[in-house]
């Protein structure tokens, strides 16, 4: 194990100096047990006079859909680890928390508080990975520049029970920097060690003035604590969102573009569907078709567009990127005609985008009502293709997730047949399942629950590959214990 420059507990004052920039400032390493289960709620955008109340509301324990992975499974050990936005008793405060499915005995462990982020913005949800030696990182996002980013590590192997915090640096024009920001991040890892896609923030003079800017960029790391110098990948008019995957030594990435006009700009406006990738850990990148592209992109219409979607006046909301048997990409997304929610812009329209080594085909698979009713895209060993999303209506109609369906593919996504529904009578809205990085069939989905249109309690949710779901104890005091069945018929 290559030795790393880190801050333990001990050396960890309550109140560290300012011009540290490694410091918690208002955020508080916590690194304690916590005695069960409960997610962060959240909204963005309170609507005056509209009945949906928010431009998206709910349980935002495992949001949003540009940051990845929240869980993985580990062989060795049998045991799917996860993180997620987590709360107090009070409902108030970002937790970034760990715990584990042990896949021997069928139970959770106690959730461990690793950091109070002081906000209640779920954009600064946590992602985790787990290096070759077991060891479990985690990645504490920001939103923008307002708040820092955090880098912690097991102190043990396959261990939640304490954490440290590492203090990464990122090597700029021949200097060491702190790496102490980053937002919107998807943390990979292999024996080269990390890959982590990511936004950055940037105010830029555009055509109508002064804009800030979300620019998607990639780093690299061998240990955890050395990074390379951030690396653009795209930086068209206000920015991206990008939603990406890996296979095998693969990395791809999608992505739209915010425009810039005098109106209808910004974010709300995201549209067009782009797609690269890279086989080398970032060092040069390729159209779907095999050509080299350059980078950043910095024009609409670019070798990596797929399609577009402005022409047709059509928004696009991007949800995941999985991989064929022959490792070509399969992009699963959302068309929308407008950012408010409610039925005059839907349906929202699911597609699959899929290279198939000539062309790109986009096929419909289903409507929601929602333009953040995100879901999952599995591609088995068997050539199965499985969406697990929240697409059929909940009970709050018109806000952001609803009831989760099963839906298969057995040809590719030409035809989706719809499995089965699995969160039935649920009272509240059913959000942002998510899929685990080599995911074990009993630990096959990872999701919250809340209210669509008021604050409510948040609970956590898993699904096996039947269906069949479970949910994590709100109240714990063994170390271990079962989950409970819930929703079945």
């Amino acid at each position: 194990m290559v030795s790393l420059p880190v801050l333990s507990l001990a050396q960890n004052p309550s109140a560290p100096p300012a011009k540290d920039p490694y410091s918690y400032k208002s955020a508080r390493f916590i690194d304690k047990q916590d005695d069960g289960y409960r997610g962060i709620w959240y909204f963005i955008g309170h609507l005056k006079d509209n009945p949906y109340v928010y431009k998206y509301a709910g349980g935002m324990a495992t949001y949003p859909s540009n940051h990845y992975p929240f869980s993985v499974y580990v062989p060795k050990v049998k045991k799917t680890f996860f993180c997620y936005g987590g709360t107090g008793h009070d409902g108030k405060s970002l937790y970034h928390e760990v715990g584990y499915f042990n896949h021997r005995n069928g139970k959770v462990s106690r959730p461990t508080i690793l950091l109070d982020k002081a906000t209640g913005d779920a954009h600064d949800n946590p992602v985790l990975q787990v290096d070759k030696d077991g060891y479990i990182w985690i990645f504490s996002t920001a939103h923008g520049t307002g708040r820092p980013s955090f880098i912690h590590r097991s102190l043990k192997p396959y261990d939640i029970s304490r954490f440290e915090q590492i203090r990464p640096v990122k090597l700029v024009d021949g200097r060491e920097v702190p790496m102490n920001n980053f937002s919107y991040l998807q943390m990979y890892y292999d024996d080269h060690g990390f890959t982590g896609l990511f936004t950055h923030y940037e105010t830029q003079q555009l055509k109508y003035g002064k804009r800030g800017c979300r620019v998607i960029g990639y780093m690299t790391s061998p240990d955890g604590i050395h990074w390379s110098a951030w690396k653009d990948i795209a930086n068209i008019e206000e920015g991206h969102y990008q939603t990406s995957g890996k296979k095998g030594n693969r990395i791809g990435t999608s992505f739209n573009y915010h425009p810039t006009r005098k109106t209808g700009a910004g974010l709300d406006y995201r549209t067009n569907l782009y797609y690269v990738f890279t086989d080398d850990h970032g060092q040069s990148w390729k159209t779907a078709d095999g050509k080299a592209i350059a980078l950043p992109l910095r024009e609409i219409h670019n070798p990596a567009l797929i399609h577009d979607y402005a022409a047709e006046g059509l928004k696009v909301y991007i949800n995941d990127l999985n991989f064929d048997r022959e490792d070509n990409p399969v992009i699963l997304y959302e068309t929308t005609k407008g950012w408010e929610p409610g039925p005059e812009n839907g349906p929202q329209q699911w597609y699959t985008a899929h290279w198939t080594g000539g062309s790109w085909q986009i096929l419909p698979v289903t409507a929601s009502d929602n333009n953040y009713d995100m879901g999952s895209l599995y591609i088995e060993d068997d050539g199965t293709w499985r969406i697990i999303a929240p697409t059929d209506p909940g009970p709050q109609a018109y806000n952001t997730g609803g009831s989760i369906v099963m839906w298969t593919s057995r040809d590719q996504g030409r035809h989706w047949e719809k499995l089965k529904e699995l969160t039935p009578g649920a009272e509240n809205n059913q959000s942002y399942p998510r899929r685990p990085v080599d995911a074990n069939p009993e630990f096959y989905a990872f999701w919250a629950d809340g209210n669509g249109r008021k604050p409510s309690a948040s609970h956590l949710y898993f699904c096996d590959k039947q269906g069949r779901v479970f949910m994590l104890p709100e109240h714990m005091k063994k170390q271990e214990e079962k989950p409970v069945r819930v929703f079945a018929k």
